[in-house]
């Protein structure tokens, strides 16, 4: 990079990397330009990874100086968070209890051919797996998850549109580890399944904010007027989401 001018990939999308000055910045730091940020922000995640999010046009120099006004800050949540790492145990979790739902599940273990999970009743899953690899082991939950999640919050999204009198193309379900969800500009809505480990009224708010952007596909003041409309707490409840990570298992994003 050179200049002042912000970096960006060749297309003009989103783009993460490492901090530029390996000298001076910690590990774990990485800087994503998004085209959705209207101001530069900063966030901690489980482990102690730390994230700078650039609004695109934004030179070098204004980074490095929101990055040195707040380094005190996040290196101080970085060791905090890094707590939260998950150990390896978690990675093969004895339960599983999604918020979202309320329901939970104890989970049983047995050695099969192929890897695969079956709901058995009585809050008991059953898990066959062919190898003993954490990858084996997240791929095969997550299948599961992803079912669930396609049900609970297409009914919940659809329930919600109905309510709010505001439309939308399609749903697609994601796994993402820095965005919630998002609204295309031709009516796609697209929803982290990691959402079914938040509370109801977070998720409702959060869809509640993608619904909001087929009125206003910006953060104007409009937009956040139309969603203080349908929301009054959300500034609480979007602040509950931004700690959210911390509740979602380590096997959903395995090393």
């Amino acid at each position: 990079m050179g200049g002042g001018a912000a970096a960006r990939s060749a297309d003009g999308s989103p783009l993460q990397m490492p901090l530029w000055a390996p000298r001076e910045a910690s590990p774990g730091w990485h800087v994503r330009i998004s085209r959705r940020a209207r101001r530069l922000s900063m966030r901690v995640f489980p482990g102690g990874r730390v994230e700078v999010v650039v609004p695109p046009g934004v030179g070098i120099p204004a980074i490095e100086r929101f990055v040195a006004s707040h380094r005190d800050w996040a290196e101080r949540r970085s060791r905090e968070f890094a707590l939260l790492a998950p150990h390896g145990h978690a990675r093969r979790p004895e339960a599983i209890e999604l918020a979202l739902t309320g329901r939970r599940w104890h989970v049983e273990y047995h050695a099969g051919r192929r890897s695969s999970v079956r709901d058995a009743g009585e809050g008991v899953l059953h898990v066959h797996t062919a190898g003993t690899g954490d990858r084996q082991l997240s791929a095969a939950l997550l299948r599961w998850l992803a079912g669930v999640a396609t049900v609970e919050l297409g009914a919940r999204l659809d329930a919600l549109a109905a309510e709010l009198g505001i439309d939308y193309a399609k749903l697609h379900l994601r796994r993402q580890r820095t965005r919630w969800g998002s609204c295309s500009a031709s009516g796609t809505i697209s929803l982290n399944v990691c959402l079914m480990f938040q509370r109801p009224a977070v998720v409702r708010y959060l869809m509640i904010h993608e619904l909001c952007h087929r009125r206003h596909l910006n953060h104007s003041d409009r937009y956040w007027r139309l969603v203080e409309s349908f929301e009054p707490r959300w500034r609480a409840l979007d602040a509950e989401l931004l700690q959210g990570w911390r509740h979602v298992p380590a096997w959903v994003f395995p090393a």
